[in-house]
């Protein structure tokens, strides 16, 4: 057995769960704003919490993807033709979010700041359904022939399978929010974010959990991703029991646990399968048929090793330089600042 294709996907679980791990917060947080609050003040708050690190977040998804393009050309070819909907649409997502973070603050009336409140709001929620539905239908299966060509239509792929997917992302990145936003915040939001992660946390969690069972089913599972299932199932009583308690370091650690190992316990249920197919299982593609030459893994395993060490410390570093909590008093009232060109005239 090539221990580099098993390498690779280990890799690739590994970014995608950090992207589900710290995009997730993010996304969530876009979320809170369209219905937490109706405070200008609070809105702002929230939304300082992610300003520093939302973009650099970004990239474990655009690594992930080149990562599936690198070392399993096929794997990536069929599951993103297949997709071209539903990935457009999560395009136009990232879009809208980002404009939106960036100009939401440009002009200070109040049409203007709705609109794009509720552009990061929708933004978020289509990126993290979407993901969520072409991740569990990786794991699911799509209709795909002996070349990993998509049979049917261009919506061939919104199955219920999707759905559980979209909401299972969509649920545990309200979740994880609210923890963050716990640990992140002072004043009204952390307590609306406390109330939150204690009463409704839990129950965003489910739709993930039944995603993750329902990949163990109709794969056959190991004793490594029950293991794993298990772990998430303790992790979110963990965070749940925390946040009664308005423990909000281990709240985050229970619910962030919860996707770590959740989404360990759905690649773990994969494996070794990389996209099954439902019209024959002899058209599924496995971490052995779909992957690249062992050349082209070896070289990426050489810059993997040397550069993502360097990434992953670059970004704790920017964390650890704005972990302090964004209070009310930190955010100044209203005012017109002139560009620095008008400025200097």
């Amino acid at each position: 057995m090539e221990p580099l294709p098993v390498v690779w996907f280990t890799a690739i679980a590994v970014l995608w769960t950090g992207y589900l791990l710290l995009e997730g917060f993010d996304l969530g947080v876009g979320m809170h704003m369209l219905f937490s609050t109706r405070s200008e003040r609070d809105r702002r708050v929230m939304l300082n919490t992610i300003g520093p690190v939302w973009d650099g977040n970004e990239v474990w998804l655009i690594t992930a993807g080149a990562a599936m393009f690198a070392a399993f050309p096929a794997w990536y070819a069929s599951l993103f033709s297949t997709l071209y909907v539903p990935l457009t649409i999560t395009l136009v997502g990232l879009i809208v979010r980002a404009v939106g973070i960036e100009y939401r603050g440009k002009i200070h009336t109040g049409r203007w700041r709705t609109f794009w409140t509720r552009m990061i709001g929708l933004g978020s929620l289509i990126v993290a359904f979407c993901v969520g539905a072409a991740l569990a239908l990786t794991t699911t299966g799509l209709p795909i022939d002996a070349n990993g060509d998509r049979v049917g239509g261009p919506f061939v792929w919104l199955t219920p399978p999707a759905v559980l997917g979209g909401l299972a992302v969509v649920g545990f990145a309200l979740a994880h929010a609210a923890t963050f936003l716990g640990l992140k915040a002072d004043g009204p939001v952390r307590e609306r974010a406390g109330r939150f992660a204690a009463r409704w946390a839990p129950l965003c969690l489910v739709p993930a959990a039944i995603w993750a069972i329902l990949v163990q089913f109709a794969h056959g599972g190991s004793v490594l991703s029950w293991a794993l299932i298990a772990l998430a199932v303790v992790a979110a009583g963990f965070g749940w029991t925390a946040a009664r308690r308005r423990s909000e370091g281990f709240a985050f650690i229970g619910y962030a646990g919860f996707g770590v190992f959740g989404a360990g316990a759905i690649f773990a249920g994969l494996f070794p399968l990389v996209l099954p197919s439902t019209v024959d299982a002899a058209f599924d593609l496995t971490i052995w048929n779909a992957a690249n030459g062992a050349y082209t893994l070896g070289v990426m395993t050489v810059v993997a090793a040397v550069s993502l060490p360097v990434i992953v410390l670059y970004q704790a570093w920017s964390y650890w330089i704005f972990r302090k909590r964004v209070t009310p008093g930190m955010i100044p009232e209203v005012h017109i600042v002139l560009p620095a060109v008008l400025r200097a005239r």
